[in-house]
């Protein structure tokens, strides 16, 4: 097998792990694909935000651009099965109603949706929402739909840190065959920020704010798993994605104040 075609097959693994997008049947299933597989999540990441702002832009020639944006966010949700929106979810669920590690561990794994994960997903929805109307309000295109794509890429690199930088929580043998418990290498975190990050420089200065804050949203959220779990899990890197995503675009709001 080539180089090549075996980091495609990381690729996809990534994209049948991450989202509901179909990939080659030639593709197969490894734990060695799995173990590989996050080092392309910010990758996955680009093509989620190039699908929303496909749909934004295009919805835009038929509706209102409130509505097209509402559109592409519906995208990206059904791209991904809301797979990130469900971790944060059982994250602040956990972490509100547990006191020690056990008990938020629990409550992370139970698959019923509590007051507050119902309250965060609204929040950081309704967040997201109003910070892309207020891009687009402030910038001429097609900065909206590479903001787009940027959010998405940048803030799945962010969740990616996290596994190169902590320790997976959870003890059962059947959640580490998962790649979201193998630590990501130096070289794998490499390849995550070119592709994370390649979008941004396409914003320019723009892009400098909301930087800082995706970074600073990525260390305060290490520091709060590291300190209530001892490192992270699958919704951990959710409820990651999900806050650098809005603290991206609440930053390419205040770029223009």
């Amino acid at each position: 097998m080539t180089p090549l075609i075996r980091e495609l097959e990381y690729f996809f693994a990534a994209l049948r792990f991450f989202t509901r997008l179909p990939v080659p049947a030639w593709v197969g299933h490894s734990q060695d694909q799995l173990d590989q597989a996050s080092r392309y999540f910010p990758l996955v990441g680009l093509l989620v935000g190039a699908i929303g702002a496909l749909v934004t832009e295009t919805a835009a020639f038929l509706f209102p651009v409130s509505l097209a944006i509402l559109l592409g966010m519906a995208a990206t949700l059904l791209a991904t099965g809301a797979f990130h929106e469900d971790g944060l979810a059982d994250a602040i669920d956990g972490f509100g109603g547990g006191w020690d590690k056990a008990q938020v561990l629990t409550i992370m794994k139970d698959s019923r949706i509590g007051s507050y994960g119902a309250i965060g997903i609204g929040l950081a929805l309704l967040g997201k929402y109003t910070a892309l109307v207020e891009i687009d309000a402030a910038f001429e295109p097609p900065f909206l739909a590479v903001a787009l794509v940027a959010g998405h890429g940048v803030s799945r690199l962010a969740a990616a840190s996290l596994i190169h930088g902590l320790s997976y929580a959870r003890e059962d043998a059947t959640a580490k065959s998962k790649p979201l418990a193998t630590r990501l290498s130096v070289g794998g975190l490499a390849c995550a920020a070119l592709f994370g990050l390649a979008p941004s420089l396409l914003l320019g200065w723009s892009a400098l704010l909301p930087l800082a804050l995706v970074a600073l949203t990525t260390l305060l959220a290490a520091r709060y798993f590291q300190r209530r779990l001892g490192g992270y899990t699958g919704d951990c890197l959710g409820a990651t994605q999900q806050l650098a995503e809005l603290a991206f675009y609440l930053g390419l709001t205040c770029s223009f104040i």
